[in-house]
């Protein structure tokens, strides 16, 4: 058996898997990313990792046919080249000609979040289907698009940015340096600032007590978790947030009409009380008014593994392209 190995390149750490010809991940290794530092000095770290993701699995390397990587920032998959991913310190990295030189094996790249995606369609809840969009909700909100069972890159590389599609003229600052982005709406760093906003309006609301009074302990799931035990607030913040998250999808709906929209990261988990609100937004506000032809709005079931798994995966989408 051949096996295949996805690297989820993070700023935190380098996650690496062994996955076998049925996307199963059958080794896994986890080391620090350590940077600042030198795009060789990390392109050590992660062939360490996969050496030891090899060992975890009981093979040989020389079961290993290729290597993929799925790195943050803007990615040229056909060049191989990291254009530029700040949280790492790469600016134009010939990542692929790096990591070839130290595990000489084929090398394929793209950017993680689109990875990702590719995962849920290889082996997730989108597999099956060719035109997939994949929103993941978490510090910003990374997004992978595939028409036609092919991803979305734009003539520079940089396309399928979900997170920095215009909501609000001159709205909320993004990280991105623009004003009213998807991201600074919709991400969860953006939910954690509205859930702050309402208790500072409501110093009797039990999310105080949730987060022991610390507005520093507030997380994604503060607002939801106050909703089910009836605190008015809450309630209040994730309705206007599943509105925002409603108006985002349906204008990414109406945009590319994909087969199926997946939502990711961890306030997925939070399921239909997230996807319910937001499914009768886009129901009421899609332009297909065709509803067995609509888009299907689910739940990324990958989790962690999705990037791994999608990365392993990417020799399928750029085999004959390197």
């Amino acid at each position: 058996m051949q096996y295949h190995i996805g690297i989820d390149l993070g700023g935190t750490n380098i996650a690496v898997g062994v996955v076998d010809e049925s996307h199963h991940i059958v080794g896994k290794s986890s080391i620090p990313t350590d940077v600042p530092d030198t795009a060789e000095h990390v392109a050590d770290r992660m062939a360490k990792a996969c050496a030891l993701a090899v060992e975890d699995a009981g093979i040989s390397i020389d079961q290993v046919e290729t290597v993929g990587i799925g790195s943050p920032g803007s990615v040229d998959p056909f060049r191989g080249i990291v254009q530029h991913a700040y949280n790492l310190g790469f600016v134009g990295t010939p990542l692929r000609e790096l990591m070839a030189q130290r595990l000489e094996k084929p090398i394929y790249l793209d950017n993680d979040a689109n990875a990702a995606a590719y995962g849920e369609v290889m082996a997730g809840a989108a597999q099956g289907y060719r035109n997939v969009v994949v929103m993941t909700l978490g510090t910003g909100i990374g997004g992978g698009i595939l028409i036609d069972g092919r991803m979305v890159t734009g003539c520079s590389c940089c396309g399928g940015e979900l997170g920095h599609m215009g909501m609000v003229y001159n709205g909320e600052p993004c990280t991105c340096g623009r004003r009213g982005c998807m991201e600074a709406y919709c991400s969860v760093t953006a939910l954690i600032r509205q859930t702050k906003e309402k208790m500072r309006q409501c110093p009797e609301s039990l999310m105080w007590n949730l987060c022991q009074g610390d507005l520093e302990q507030v997380s994604g799931r503060t607002a939801f978790d106050a909703m089910r035990q009836g605190d008015d607030g809450a309630k209040q913040v994730v309705e206007q947030y599943t509105a925002y998250l409603g108006y985002a999808v349906c204008s990414v709906v109406n945009l590319l009409q994909p087969e199926i929209l997946l939502i990711g990261g961890g306030i997925s988990k939070e399921g239909e009380t997230l996807l319910a609100p937001v499914r009768r937004i886009v129901d009421q506000e899609a332009f297909c008014r065709e509803p067995e032809r609509n888009t299907v709005l689910g739940v990324a079931t990958l989790g962690n593994n999705a990037g791994i798994i999608g990365a392993a995966a990417l020799h399928h989408l750029y085999g004959d392209k390197r």
